[in-house]
């Protein structure tokens, strides 16, 4: 990767992560005093970072083992990647607000884990439907297309997880703070 690519990466990835906070502060900042928009703009930051870095990993171990580089796709890929997670999580976010609303009964960790419950089965069948895409690009795509699928495969598995297992325990940690 070059050093200009790498710079105009890094910067369009800060950007990118500062905007999503800004919008999801500004978003749920109406959740009603029980939890700071901040946090959830944080938990959703965090899950970010993690979508983020373990493709990117993966691929720096790649390059190391097989040749594999990292270049403008990549990037593309990156960035597809976290705006995929984000929707991810705000639906999650989205429904633990309704259910906050709502006065769902429950102490704060049972309307996060009634929330999750919710959506779940959506969150596991966008991301299945969009891996199987993804992986008869893979096998059926070309070989230009191979480490580009392969990227999407691995952000679009990790923005499901994390989503669920990343952001929202995170709300969970700050809500007892």
């Amino acid at each position: 990767m070059g050093s200009d690519l790498k710079k105009k990466s890094v910067i369009a990835i800060v950007a990118a992560l500062i905007l999503i906070s800004i919008y999801l502060a500004i978003a749920f900042s109406k959740i009603g005093g029980t939890i700071s928009p901040w946090v959830l703009a944080l938990g959703a930051i965090v899950a970010l970072l993690h979508d983020l870095l373990l493709p990117m990993g993966i691929f720096v171990l790649l390059g190391k083992f097989k040749g594999v580089t990292i270049d403008a796709p990549m990037i593309a890929v990156a960035l597809t990647i976290l705006g995929y997670s984000v929707n991810d999580t705000v639906v999650i976010y989205d429904r633990i607000r309704e259910n906050i609303i709502k006065k769902t009964s429950g102490s704060f960790n049972e309307i996060i884990h009634k929330s999750i419950k919710q959506v779940l089965y959506r969150s596991i069948s966008t991301g299945f439907c969009a891996i199987l895409m993804m992986i008869s690009i893979y096998f059926f795509g070309g070989s230009s297309l191979k480490n580009f699928s392969l990227a999407f495969i691995i952000g679009i598995a990790s923005g499901a997880y994390s989503s669920i297992f990343v952001a929202s325990p995170i709300l969970m940690l700050f809500h007892k703070k």
